[in-house]
């Protein structure tokens, strides 16, 4: 009989986690997973004489929980490149710079710096664990980050600029979100700049093999006998007593909620049943739409579930015979205000054995650009890369990329997304166990939310509530 203390949905970096947490108390645990990998958002792809990253690929200063995880599995990690010079493509207008803003003209380079102030003054006022009581929660909660930006806002290079930043850090467009959840997203995070930059920022470091091993390394230490990849869960069933006793649940010493039968069944697409007396689903909330409830989630949870979309990106790496952008004196970091790409960064390998960049295609462009033929995109793409860098661009030696878009068991990337009115409304239901089922991902997290490190938090998060 497949019995376990507690069966986790996902074999993501949150799935695992909690699993490898509970395993080391003690407690029996399964994990299932519904592709044939393990890894979840992290997806690490042999290419050249490299490994690369078609998923999620850097750790950044303060992510302490990650890199605590990286060290305890032997993970190592190296310096993104960033030395030289950046550059900003504005239609037919090629500019490099050095900092963080690029060259525009006085009011916009003034307003760019007073936005950035204004941001993180703003995001400090939302309460980590406790956005909805932010000070004017429901007026910030009304409108879209578009919405801010066009009343706040009077230069047209500041705006793109703030645009770019908002496309690139959350792979959406500011009218998809809520504001008081953009604002909530920079604290997370520890600020836009943070959240933009490569040194003491989010892009700081690189995992030397790829992102994928903190995964894969978690389910070889479980063994495959508590790892099931390849099985979609298409039903959670609890007794309706579980439901109905939630809220006292959580009041009662867990040793107690230890004492009831393994009387959650969790049923895959093989038919394969699993048992247990708890589950941690760790998977983003657009996918809960994918498993059958019995009884039926609550309608807040319905609301998360129908009202997170996840963020929209084409991930895509050219690699070279040489890094001639490093030659010229560049890091091969690229904004764009048009076309399908908005962003560039220096993608070689840790030991200089491999010359690559990664491109981004995120928001409106992602959706346009998945409709199109892998090799229609890779010309659009080149050609970007060829603006900035000059014809050599134009001749890699291998692509590749990857359509998040098209992923079933992700539905986008980079992270489930908030519209407005949902933070104030449902958003305190996010951690909440529903009876015997917990919930873990990185949307769940209350500090670096969309990374490594709030995935690893909302593991830990999700395992010490059954603890």
């Amino acid at each position: 009989m497949n019995r376990f203390d507690v069966i986790v949905v996902g074999a993501g970096i949150a799935g695992l986690t909690a699993a490898r947490r509970l395993h080391q108390l003690g407690v029996s645990v399964c994990v299932l997973e519904a592709r044939d990998r393990v890894g979840g958002r992290t997806l690490s792809h042999r290419l050249g004489t490299d490994t690369i990253d078609l998923g999620g690929q850097w750790v950044g200063a303060s992510q302490d929980r990650v890199l605590a995880l990286a060290e305890e599995l032997g993970v190592r990690t190296f310096p993104q490149y960033s030395r030289g010079k950046r550059v900003l493509v504005v239609g037919d207008d090629v500019r490099s710079y050095r900092g963080f803003i690029p060259k525009v003209s006085f009011l916009a380079l003034l307003e760019s710096a007073l936005t950035v102030e204004r941001l993180g003054w703003l995001s400090r006022g939302v309460p980590l664990d406790r956005p909805w009581d932010a000070r004017h929660a429901q007026e910030l909660d009304r409108i879209t980050a578009e919405d801010w930006m066009q009343q706040n806002i009077r230069t047209v290079e500041a705006d793109g600029l703030l645009r770019l930043a908002t496309q690139m850090i959350f792979a959406a467009e500011p009218a998809e979100l809520s504001f008081l959840y953009f604002l909530y997203y920079l604290h997370s995070g520890g600020g836009l700049k943070r959240l933009a930059e490569v040194e003491n920022g989010a892009q700081e470091a690189r995992f030397v093999g790829g992102a994928a091993q903190l995964a894969a390394r978690m389910a070889d230490a479980l063994g495959a006998e508590r790892v099931r990849p390849g099985d979609p869960v298409v039903a959670i069933r609890q007794p309706v007593d579980r439901v109905h006793s939630a809220a006292l649940s959580r009041a009662v010493d867990s040793a107690n909620d230890f004492d009831k039968d393994f009387d959650i069944e969790v049923e895959c697409r093989s038919g394969a049943k699993f048992f247990g007396r708890h589950v941690i689903v760790a998977v983003p909330p657009a996918l809960h739409k994918k498993i059958q409830f019995t009884p039926d989630l609550p309608p807040a949870r319905q609301s998360l579930r129908d009202g997170m979309p996840m963020g929209s990106v084409i991930k895509c790496i050219a690699v070279y015979s040489r890094a001639f952008w490093r030659e010229r004196g560049f890091s091969g970091e690229v904004n764009f205000t048009a076309g399908p790409v908005r962003a560039v960064f220096d993608d070689c390998a840790h030991d200089h054995s491999q010359a690559a960049l990664v491109a981004f295609i995120v928001g409106a462009p992602a959706h346009e650009y998945s409709l199109c033929a892998p090799a229609e995109r890779k010309v659009a793409v080149l050609r970007q890369l060829a603006r900035a860098f000059g014809p050599e661009a134009l001749e890699p030696i291998e692509y590749v990329d990857h359509d998040w878009l098209k992923e079933e068991w992700s539905g986008g990337c980079y992270v489930g997304l908030m519209g407005p009115g949902l933070l104030t409304s449902v958003g305190a239901e996010l951690r909440k166990p529903w009876g015997g089922i917990h919930f873990a991902g990185t949307e769940t997290a209350t500090r670096w939310t969309g990374y490594f490190d709030g995935a690893v938090e909302s593991g830990e998060r999700a395992a010490a509530e059954i603890r």
